[in-house]
């Protein structure tokens, strides 16, 4: 079916007329936060490659980013947990506290949100659950760009400060490759303590953390 305003046009028939899509990145790597984004598309968007994060390069997400980010009419706003919150909480209660930071956050209040994936509860506005969102609702889509390059850049940023762990290129997922320097050097300060295998019994955090310490 393709990404469209379909799900959008169903609720502005009804008179709801700001709506927003949601979605995060970074459920699933074994370090660096969570980001969800919120995005208000204007009534008439239109988009040739806008889909699914996942399905576009990381050079054409960075063009899309740019677009939806530079344009006056569309509202966004990106949430960042941090990883000490990810092992508090656990990751599912931090991406959806990372999708309610997202909406907060918008300089509109939407009258409906649209979700990638499954309802998020509880939630502070009225919402439609989408499996598989951020391929056919260019709200959800715009979200699934805004989050994942945030995302990116972050760890971006962390691989400058632990390139022991190559964070460029993995961007934290569990690759053979971080898993062997996960392995070789022990975790660093972003790894998510409650995640395997981070959590193994073989690595003394407490001195692991001392080694790993950015210089100031």
């Amino acid at each position: 079916m393709g990404c469209s305003l379909k799900h959008e046009r169903n609720l502005f028939k009804k008179g709801v007329l700001c709506v927003a899509g949601i979605d995060e990145a970074g459920r699933g790597p074994l370090a660096g936060p969570v980001v969800a984004a919120a995005v208000i598309l204007p009534v008439k968007f239109r988009h040739r490659r806008l889909d699914d994060s996942k399905k576009l390069s990381a050079q054409v997400r960075e063009e899309i980013y740019l677009e939806l980010t530079a344009s006056l009419e569309i509202h966004w706003h990106a949430a960042v947990v941090s990883v000490e919150e990810i092992d508090r909480m656990n990751i599912l209660r931090a991406s959806h506290h990372a999708m309610r930071l997202a909406v907060q956050g918008l300089r509109a209040t939407p009258q409906h949100v649209l979700i990638d994936g499954l309802p998020v509860q509880p939630f502070p506005i009225p919402q439609t659950a989408l499996v598989d969102g951020d391929a056919i609702s260019f709200s959800i889509a715009a979200a699934s760009v805004i989050a994942k390059v945030t995302r990116d850049r972050i760890m971006l940023e962390m691989h400058a400060l632990y390139p022991d762990y190559d964070f460029a290129s993995h961007k934290g997922y569990s690759t053979p490759d971080h898993l062997a320097r996960l392995h070789k050097h022990g975790p660093c300060p972003i790894h998510r303590r409650s995640f395997e295998p981070v959590a193994q019994r073989i690595f003394n955090f407490a001195v692991q953390d001392e080694q790993n310490e950015p210089a100031s």
